[in-house]
């Protein structure tokens, strides 16, 4: 089995775990217990109380609930606010990165090359990642909220706990980070990997090397060097060429001595 084959074994796995973590936190938008709270008010009379993001319910022993809408956005809390705002946000980029998977992947061949469905698959899986950690974000901080306020001995409300909802959400964005994590890593190497060896690093001309400390100093060395030799041999090529000179100018005495001689041994033999 190769390598190729592995890798698309394992982006059929991740695209099952993502998809259906994907399903999961949908799941909780519908879902009606994520706080719940149970209070015994005679033998055989009992009522739950439960609510999510967008409703509060009750129910008794006998079966019957009753569930009301929260009436007011702008009279909730931040908090809850933020929590709608961070799960709608990990749906749509879970749905898109759904899309851009199931167009990257190998096994379905509907992107162009290799290079292009490395870089597709690479951004579906930080698109599951992304919103793994959004809806984690969220499903944490809401919990974390409901068991300060049950630890809390001057929380004079009604105590809840955390119901279904919340660890339905905790194990969706769990498989979407998980997910979205192997799929940016592989495909991300191999998309990093393939542009890397189609495009070689810039090498810069000769001109702009960076020559090392030492190798510049024994340069300059060798240049004072040969300034000092090249001056010497000027000034030897000076001092022979004067010495020429010199040589010369007593040849051409002995010379004119010579002929000033032959002129007066002539003088004297006409006479």
């Amino acid at each position: 089995m190769g390598y190729r084959t592995v890798l698309m074994y394992m982006e059929i796995g991740c695209f099952v775990a993502c998809v259906t973590g994907w399903i999961l936190v949908c799941s909780t938008m519908p879902t009606e217990i994520w706080t719940w709270s149970e209070v015994d008010s005679i033998v055989l009379t009992t009522s739950n109380y439960f609510s999510n993001l967008w409703k509060d319910c009750v129910s008794d022993s006998t079966g019957v609930s009753d569930c009301k809408g929260i009436p007011s956005m702008l009279a909730l809390n931040w908090d809850i606010h933020m929590c709608r705002a961070l799960i709608i946000i990990s749906i749509i980029l879970s749905f898109f990165g759904s899309v851009l998977v199931l167009v990257g992947m190998k096994c379905t061949k509907i992107g162009g090359s290799e290079i292009a469905n490395a870089r597709v698959t690479f951004a579906g899986g930080m698109n599951y990642f992304i919103g793994g950690m959004c809806s984690m974000v969220a499903f944490s901080y809401y919990g974390k909220k409901i068991i300060s306020e049950f630890q809390n001995p001057n929380y004079k409300a009604q105590k809840f706990e955390i119901g279904v909802g919340v660890y339905i959400g905790w194990g969706g964005s769990t498989l979407l980070v998980v997910g979205g994590l192997i799929y940016s890593i592989f495909a991300g190497r191999e998309g990093c990997q393939s542009s890397s060896e189609r495009y070689p690093p810039l090498q810069f001309p000769e001109a702009y090397a960076v020559v090392p400390k030492r190798a510049t100093a024994s340069l300059a060395r060798t240049e004072m060097s040969d300034t000092r030799k090249s001056r010497k041999t000027s000034v030897s090529g000076v001092s022979s060429i004067s010495r020429g000179s010199n040589f010369t100018k007593r040849t051409l005495s002995n010379a004119s001595g010579v002929s000033s001689t032959t002129k007066t041994t002539a003088s004297n033999v006409y006479v």
